[in-house]
């Protein structure tokens, strides 16, 4: 069985990866920091790692630099937020064999691994999430067809990770009032990026598109505004 080390420091986001890698199946090791992972992965031998792009004390980029330069020749796939195509060109060319951008089906994480480890294909992707069609502001607050769709139809995975999620909004909603208050557009967005996977993976719509509206015009209040209004409306609704 393949070992592989998960980076990841959202527990949204990381609960659903490695139950997703775990499937494969092969034995998971996780970390959510630059300072852990650099710890497992230079004592642990694994087969893969799987690097966020932005961890609280670094990135994902200079993680990998530090691995290399120490001479750990693993293979790697980078996760991040982001879906411009220069962030994924510029993480391959920093030594990523694959940069995927989240949120995405648990089919599709576990084809990339599958992809970097020249493991047998499975059939179609069964627990692909479907594309929205709704216009932004037709969104609703929650998609549970989308949440149970990543998770492959199982409702008590969707319940646990929208669990995970719900916990984490206070202390996002203080990061970001905090960080707009004092004029730190890095911290803002920062959170927000963190933010957005955590919503894909449980259907959290409307806010995905609040937080989006923010990070792309930071300096924003009516965005701000809209970005409170809809976490608070997503927090009571639970």
């Amino acid at each position: 069985m393949n070992r592989l080390l998960l980076v990841e420091d959202d527990p949204t986001s990381r609960g659903f990866l490695q139950a997703a890698t775990t499937a494969l199946p092969a034995e998971v090791d996780t970390a959510d920091s630059l300072a852990s992972a650099h710890a497992l992965a230079a004592r642990e031998p694994h087969d893969l790692w799987l690097i966020d792009a932005n961890l609280p004390d670094g990135t994902g980029i200079e993680l990998l630099a530090r691995l290399r330069a120490e001479g750990l020749q693993t293979p790697a796939i980078a996760h991040t937020a982001a879906r411009e195509p220069e962030v994924l060109a510029a993480l391959r060319a920093a030594g990523f064999a694959l940069a995927v951008s989240k949120p995405l089906s648990a089919q599709a994480w576990r084809d990339a691994i599958r992809q970097v480890l020249d493991l047998p294909a499975t059939g179609p992707a069964a627990d692909e999430a479907p594309a929205a069609d709704a216009a932004p502001a037709e969104r609703p607050l929650w998609n549970t067809v989308a949440a149970l769709a990543a998770v492959g139809g199982v409702a008590d995975n969707a319940a646990a990770l929208r669990g995970l999620f719900l916990g984490e909004l206070p202390a996002t909603r203080a990061a970001v009032e905090n960080a707009a208050r004092d004029g730190d557009a890095d911290a803002l967005q920062g959170a927000l990026h963190k933010l957005r996977a955590g919503c894909g993976f449980v259907g959290a719509d409307r806010l995905c598109d609040a937080a989006a509206a923010l990070h792309a015009a930071p300096g924003s209040a009516h965005a701000l505004d809209d970005f409170l209004r809809t976490l608070d409306a997503t927090l009571a609704s639970a």
